[in-house]
This record gives structure tokens, sequence and C-alpha cells, in this order.
């Protein structure tokens, strides 16, 4: 009977493919409040969004992280935390859409959340009802509480029940890449992280505890490895979210992560307070030319080429015959970028691009400060300050 009422069948759905052409862009509570979410603080995250640029520049999705939930009824559906969500979580997506922007929620594969709050095991197909129900748009799906779990078979049940509610959901796989979503998980989310979480820091690892790290901007940029085969349009690597403007990185080093996740493909997942924040870090957030990147519909993920004297050369091939290239300062002190166009060609072998100087002649500009830096007819030679970037476009 509880079958029959939730609609849910034993075939298996597919994933709503439509969606994801491009990272998704948006905002996540988790890196800044943690548990500290309840539904004015969302709703005032969603004005800033809906007022600030950021809406304009691309951001559409606000999510809600762990923690949002109350208890289960008697039949097993989830329902949020009343004293934090009084008006219930319908109301509050309905607000959200009425901004014009999507909402996104969190679950968890296993019997809790890593919160410990209820996790989703063993009611995927009546959360996914819920959360169609309340018009959910994004889901955020854990890894914790799993014990004895597989995860290709725990993510594709909830990409089952999420087709089977039949309400258009863009899967968010937070595996943590223990199990190589990348090589499984195409048909399945939407995005899979890559790695263990984020640190709001610059080049450390951060022993959780057990088995669990976190790990440093530049650290996971490191991490990515190996893997720019796997993402494409609507099947993303995803580095995990932003930590631009949250404090401990200095300007320099909020704007190299930010620049390099556009250079990785990511999702740009903002994770600071949007009701407060300082204009330069807005400004970074809503930088349209390094948003391009990120958001270029060619759907291919930079690669590192080089690295000399501390400085990484990394490229990215564009739709239209452009190229995207970064040059990414790992020392504390300042260094000098160059690069001979005519006796470097790149090849992609990805892509199957080249950017051949020496056939083709480029225009360069800045995506930092919008500047034309003239062609690739001569070397390319500028300072890198620590911790930094300095970031070019070349069109054709």
């Amino acid at each position: 009977m509880l079958a029959a009422l939730l609609g849910a069948s034993t075939a298996r759905a597919q994933k709503f493919t439509q969606l994801a052409q491009t990272p998704p862009m948006g905002w996540n509570s988790w890196n800044k409040f943690a548990c500290d979410v309840d539904e004015q603080k969302i709703r005032e995250v969603a004005d800033a969004m809906a007022a600030n640029g950021m809406k304009a520049a691309g951001y559409e999705y606000i999510v809600i992280d762990d923690c949002w939930h109350g208890t289960r009824d008697t039949l097993g559906f989830i329902r949020p935390d009343a004293k934090r969500f009084p008006s219930g979580m319908k109301a509050l997506v309905d607000y959200v859409h009425g901004k014009g922007l999507k909402f996104g929620i969190y679950s968890d594969a296993g019997s809790k959340t890593c919160g410990g709050r209820p996790g989703s095991r063993g009611h995927e197909y009546q959360d996914a009802t819920t959360y169609a129900q309340w018009g959910v748009d994004y889901l955020k799906y854990d890894w914790c509480a799993t014990e004895g779990l597989k995860a290709e078979g725990a993510y594709t049940t909830m990409r089952d029940a999420l087709g089977r509610a039949g309400h258009p959901v863009v899967f968010s796989m937070c595996e943590w890449g223990t199990a190589k979503p990348w090589l499984w998980a195409q048909n399945v989310g939407h995005l899979w992280r890559t790695t263990g979480d984020i640190y709001n820091c610059w080049d450390c690892l951060h022993d959780n505890g057990g088995d669990s790290k976190s790990y440093g901007v530049l650290r996971i940029v490191d991490m990515q490895d190996g893997l720019r085969q796997y993402a494409g349009p609507s099947h993303w690597n995803d580095p995990d979210m932003l930590e631009v403007g949250n404090g401990k990185l200095t300007p320099g080093e909020d704007r190299a992560h930010f620049a390099m996740w556009c250079m990785l493909a990511a999702p740009l997942i903002a994770g600071n307070d949007l009701r407060q924040m300082n204009p330069q870090t807005l400004k970074l957030l809503t930088n349209k030319d390094l948003i391009a990147v990120d958001q270029d519909p060619l759907g291919v993920q930079g690669f590192r080429l080089t690295t000399k004297d501390s400085v990484d050369t990394w490229v990215k091939p564009l739709a239209d015959g452009d190229w995207a290239v970064c040059f990414l300062n790992r020392a504390k002190g300042p260094r000098a970028a160059t690069f001979d166009w005519q006796t470097q060609p790149v090849h992609d072998e990805v892509a199957k691009r080249d950017l051949n100087a020496g056939r083709t002649r480029y225009k360069i500009r800045n995506l930092a400060t919008g500047q034309a830096q003239g062609t690739t007819a001569k070397p390319f030679r500028a300072p890198v300050p620590g911790h930094d970037v300095v970031m070019l476009r070349l069109t054709n």
C-alpha cells in the first residue's frame, strides 16, 4: 500500500539529462553557517542573491545543507525542524522561487546525516516524493553512516527515486571520491565530489578524525589531476564549494581559488554570507569574464600544461576557438609568468583542439582587469603576486 501511495517502482529511471548543461551555480549554507540554519536566514540570503548582482551573473540555486531535518512522521515521511522552519519547507521553497531562484536541499545515503539528522536510507522513494511535493530543484546527497552500502547502488537508488517522483532535480553526489564516481556516475548524477571537504586555507591538510580529512584550496586543485576526461555537460567533477569571502584566505588567494574553479569547469557554489560581504568579494564572485570561462558551452575542464619556478600554466579550450590561460603562483612571493606562444604550441587530447599561435594570431585580454594585453605575436610576460593568478582569454 505504501508503495502504491508513493508511486514507487522497481523499474529504474534515468537522471534528468537536460539539467546542468554547464556547471551549476548557486549558494550553499554549510561553509559559513554549518548547522545554524533557519528559514529567516535562508530568506535573507535569497533576497541578497536576487538583489546584489549574483542572480544576474548566473547564480540560481539556494541550497540548505545539513541540519534542516526534524523527525519522520508515523508513515516515515521526513519533516523539517518545526522550530527552525515554522512555516514549513514548501513555503520556503515558494519564497525562493518567487525571487526567480531555485531551491536545493540536503540528505544522506546512510541512516543518519553527517550532522546526526535522519538520513534517507530505506526512505529514498519517500524522500524523493516529499522533495517533489515541496518543489525542490537540487539535491546534495552525502555519504555518512553508510555502513555496508555500495556507493554506486546507493546513489543509483536515489537517482531512480528522483526520476520516479517526476520533478526535475539536479543530483549532487557528495561521496568524497572514495569509490571513484567519475568512472561510473555519468548516468547517475549531474556532479560528483572528487575529494574530501574543502578547508578554509590555501595549502593545508586538516584531520577531522578517523579516516576523514579536509584539504586546502591548492591541495584540492592538485587532486583533480587525471579526472578531466570524465567531465562534461550534465556530468561534472566537483572539487567542493567555494570558500571565497569567508575571511581566512587573502584577496589574492580568494582570486586564485575562484579562477581555478573556473578553469576546472567546477560548480560555482558560493559558501559565504551573501547578506554582508565586501565589495571586493562581490566583484570577484560576479566577474562575468571569469564566470564565462567556467560556463563555457564546450564544457571541457582545463589542465595543467607546465610548472616552472612555482608557477603553473593552465589552459582550457573554449567555444568558438578561444582559449583560457591561467598562471597560478604557488609560492608566497611574487614570480614572473612567461609564455612564448610561437614556440609552445598546445594540444588538448580530450577536446582534440590545438592552440598554435604560429598559425593563428590571438588577441589577449586579462580577465581580472578587463584590459587588452596585446596578441600572441610576442611572448607574454607578467608578474604574478604570491598565491595569486593572472588569467587570460585568447580570442581567435
